[in-house]
């Protein structure tokens, strides 16, 4: 089975399109639907009931805590972490069970954004996609393990606010390398062509200039940069209104 693990926090405008998407891609495959509401203040929680996922509340404000925790609560031997507002759709699913067939203890997948995208994101977003498929990264918005690899690596860095999935990525391409199947062959950590659709909000809400400095401000900072939730007010600072959302894609 596969459990499909959804953190939010605040989330209403976004939070059953996403779970109406994860359904329509998984067809007729076992498979849950677990949102982790974290901290909310809003009605997530309860439309994610109304649209038939499992609900686990929760108030660490953390997403790798939120995510683990969604983990530990699931039942699949296949977890896949999409964000809330991320859709997927049956490609997706499909890649996912091909790179399972061959192999794969994890991985991600190629993103694109919805729109509109501020002109500058443009030149921006394919350059940031193609730096991550070329380290072989998962995005953060969609990421993938085997519940035997999760466990091997311990889940999600609990001391990291942000970037997580960077390091659970890194974690899991060491494992793959270190793991070999009953027929011989390596683990694998794969990264799908396949394309799941996320939010440009961040774009849309922030300057171009203000999202560099955040990213070089961390670069430059490393470990120490992300482990401080206070400094990271991009992620957990309060939301901007949307002014550019779509009806499926709100603020």
């Amino acid at each position: 089975m596969i459990s499909f693990l959804v953190p939010a926090h605040d989330e209403a405008a976004n939070i059953a399109a996403t779970i109406a998407s994860i359904r329509a891609a998984v067809g007729a495959r076992a498979h849950e639907v677990i949102v982790v509401a974290d901290a909310c203040s809003d009605d997530t929680a309860q439309l994610a009931r109304d649209a038939g996922a499992r609900v686990l509340e929760v108030d660490v404000r953390q997403i790798a805590a939120a995510r683990n925790a969604g983990a530990a609560a699931a039942r699949g031997d296949v977890l896949v972490f999409v964000d809330a507002d991320t859709r997927i759709d049956a490609a997706v699913v499909e890649g996912l069970e091909r790179a399972l067939a061959a192999g794969a203890v994890g991985g991600g997948a190629l993103v694109r954004f919805d729109r509109p995208v501020p002109w500058w994101a443009h030149v921006l977003v394919p350059l940031m996609t193609a730096a991550y498929f070329a380290m072989r990264l998962a995005a953060g918005c969609f990421v993938f393990a085997t519940r035997e690899a999760f466990a091997a690596v311990g889940g999600f860095d609990k001391e990291l606010f942000a970037a997580e999935e960077v390091e659970f990525s890194r974690a899991l391409k060491r494992y793959a390398k270190a793991v070999r199947f009953a027929d011989g062959r390596r683990g694998r950590f794969v990264v799908l062509r396949q394309r799941v659709e996320t939010s440009a909000r961040k774009l849309r809400t922030h300057s171009g200039w203000r999202l560099l400095g955040d990213v070089l401000r961390l670069a430059l900072r490393g470990r120490r940069g992300v482990r401080d939730r206070k400094a990271l007010s991009l992620w957990y600072g309060p939301r901007q209104l949307d002014p550019g959302a779509r009806g499926h894609h709100g603020g």
